[in-house]
């Protein structure tokens, strides 16, 4: 099993003043950061927390900052082949109004993955973060780090001042491609510092309207992607949608579809059905697994989108609360899908090899 969606953490964002650039050390420590802390989700509270209780480590720490308690909860008794890091309190950093800054922190964040994170397990993979307030830095970035080989993705917040189509942020594309990285968006960030409000209607009251909502954020960069002619741009370019779910893709697909045939002489860039575009460049994992009343009905859904069962990526969105189990995931998908959903479309897509050998844990020999 291929966990796509994993997400380790520093306990505070001072975990990182070793790897900030000098020149921004002291403006972020003394310039009114309130002690150094990323844009939060305090204004939505979860009535009963963000992350499941057990994942706090022995030292009362953030949940995800421990590797120790990571491995014995995910890594080791679920069998997990590869986890793919996908941060925490980092997706934040495109939302602080100080591109300077911005770019600063996702680089001491990087450096600190790099150095912290990696060499722990060789079953951990890292998402290299950019800020996307500066898509020429951001891109930059991505030469200067992307090449490490337990770097697979670029991490991009699905919360943005625009659509990810816009040429702004196509040097992050060109650079992906460059690299070999797919380019992945997670949602996060929405509503938080200078990005727009998190649904259409504005800022909701309560967490449940912000957490059902979230999808609004990555649909819309779904068709921001095709309708800029992003894929036909960047053929190599490959993109993927994390902790969104999937369950929506149907009817925006078609809805996508009916229009392009309508309206296509506005983006006469776009040459194809935009189902097609999507089904052949985007990704999208698993969780959160809306699910109907019935696995029959579920599976129908799923069947709706020609070619999903090789679009689909596993995660459990570890240690959040809505912690998806690969075994209850599993069963619910059609027999036909489950290898390729829980492995090997994350493999083909960050060429990640079979692990013939045992797993390398730092200070250990390889387990056998």
């Amino acid at each position: 099993m291929i966990d796509c969606d994993v997400h380790q953490n520093f306990n505070r964002l001072s975990d990182l003043l070793p790897w900030i650039d000098p020149a921004h050390r002291d403006y972020i420590l003394h310039a009114g950061f309130g002690g150094f802390e990323l844009p939060n989700y305090l204004t939505w509270m979860h009535p009963h927390g963000t992350t499941r209780r057990d994942a706090v480590p022995p030292d009362g720490g953030v949940p995800g900052s421990d590797y120790e308690t990571m491995r014995k909860q995910l890594l080791d008794p679920l069998d997990v082949e590869y986890a793919v890091l996908t941060g925490e309190d980092i997706l934040s950093v495109s939302s602080l109004p100080n591109p300077h800054v911005a770019a600063a922190v996702a680089t001491a964040y990087n450096c600190w993955l790099v150095d912290e994170w990696l060499p722990r397990d060789s079953r951990l993979k890292g998402s290299l973060v950019v800020a996307t307030q500066d898509a020429v830095r951001a891109a930059e970035e991505i030469r200067a780090l992307g090449d490490h080989p337990d770097i697979v993705q670029v991490l991009l917040p699905c919360a943005a001042t625009s659509g990810y189509g816009h040429p702004q942020y196509h040097p992050i594309y060109e650079a992906a491609v460059e690299t070999g990285l797919p380019v992945a968006m997670h949602v996060g960030g929405e509503g938080l510092g200078i990005n727009p409000p998190p649904t259409a209607t504005g800022y909701p009251i309560y967490y449940i309207e912000w957490h059902v909502l979230l999808i609004q954020c990555a649909m819309s960069h779904v068709v921001s992607l095709v309708c800029h002619g992003v894929f036909e741009k960047y053929p190599e370019l490959r993109v993927v949608v994390i902790e969104a779910g999937v369950t929506w893709l149907p009817t925006l697909l078609w809805r996508m579809d009916t229009d392009w045939k309508a309206l296509r002489s506005e983006v006469p860039w776009v040459k194809r059905l935009p189902s097609h575009t999507v089904r052949e460049h985007m990704r999208f994992t698993t969780q959160p697994l809306d699910e109907p009343d019935s696995r029959q009905r579920f599976r129908q859904v799923l069947g709706l989108v020609d070619g999903l069962e090789d679009m689909l990526l596993f995660a459990t969105d570890y240690p959040h609360w809505d912690f998806d189990r690969p075994d209850l995931v599993s069963r619910r998908l059609p027999g036909s899908w489950r290898e390729k959903i829980m492995s090997e479309n994350a493999r083909a897509l960050y060429g990640l090899p079979a692990r013939s050998v045992g797993v390398t844990v730092a200070g250990e020999e390889p387990a056998t």
